[in-house]
């Protein structure tokens, strides 16, 4: 193994590590989010706008990510839409599609509180988003932590399929040192250590958390 390869060209592995990171903190900021609201939505009193919410999961759950990114890059450009650029469009993808997972993973931590915890809070003078923000929220927070960061992993490693759609993330970057110089064996195996750099210590905070979760 050649590892004199990977030194000479460890600058574009390491730009398409940070374009990786990069994406996956934002599609963490927003898939999170947008599956927070949608989890409120689904549990929420509103029928039609649980209807909507369940729509939302049915269509990105059912179809593949790769499928969506195409779509959202390449549709845009056959529907005029303007401004949209390779990296809006993957972590557009991502967060829509991450986020209906990790809106499901909500959806359980918070029908998982007791109903009494609903009921005493009104009975205290609480509103329902007084109640949510102060009472059920950092419940679900601790049921939801682990599974949530188990699906951050996943995120992380969906990352590399924007490389269909041209964003310099860590396997286009290797891809193209591959093209460049050969050696496809020490290269994949360093874009499989740079991958496994990032998502190590997620796992190791998985594992922590479980185990506090049993031993409380």
């Amino acid at each position: 193994m050649d590892l004199t390869v990977i030194w000479s060209n460890h600058i574009p592995l390491i730009d398409g590590l940070w374009a990786t990171v990069v994406l996956s903190v934002a599609a963490i900021v927003t898939g999170t989010l947008i599956g927070l609201l949608i989890a409120v939505v689904r549990t929420g009193r509103i029928p039609v706008l649980a209807q909507l919410g369940r729509c939302y999961l049915e269509i990105f759950r059912g179809t593949p990510l790769l499928v969506q990114m195409l779509f959202i890059y390449f549709g845009a450009a056959y529907l005029n839409i303007a401004g949209i650029s390779i990296f809006g469009a993957a972590l557009l993808a991502l967060t829509l599609f991450e986020g209906a997972y990790i809106a499901e993973i909500f959806r359980a931590g918070i029908e998982a509180i007791p109903r009494g915890q609903w009921e005493a809070s009104r009975i205290l003078g609480l509103s329902r988003a007084q109640t949510f923000r102060s009472v059920i929220l950092p419940q679900t927070r601790a049921i939801v932590l682990p599974p949530l960061v188990g699906q951050y992993l996943s995120l992380v490693k969906d990352t590399s399929i924007a490389v269909v759609i041209g964003y310099a993330e860590l396997l286009r970057e290797g891809q193209s040192v591959i093209d460049r110089v050969g050696h496809p064996s020490e290269v994949y195996l360093t874009i499989a250590a740079l991958y496994f750099v990032i998502c190590y210590p997620l796992s190791l905070v998985v594992r922590r958390m479980e185990r506090k979760a049993v031993t409380t």
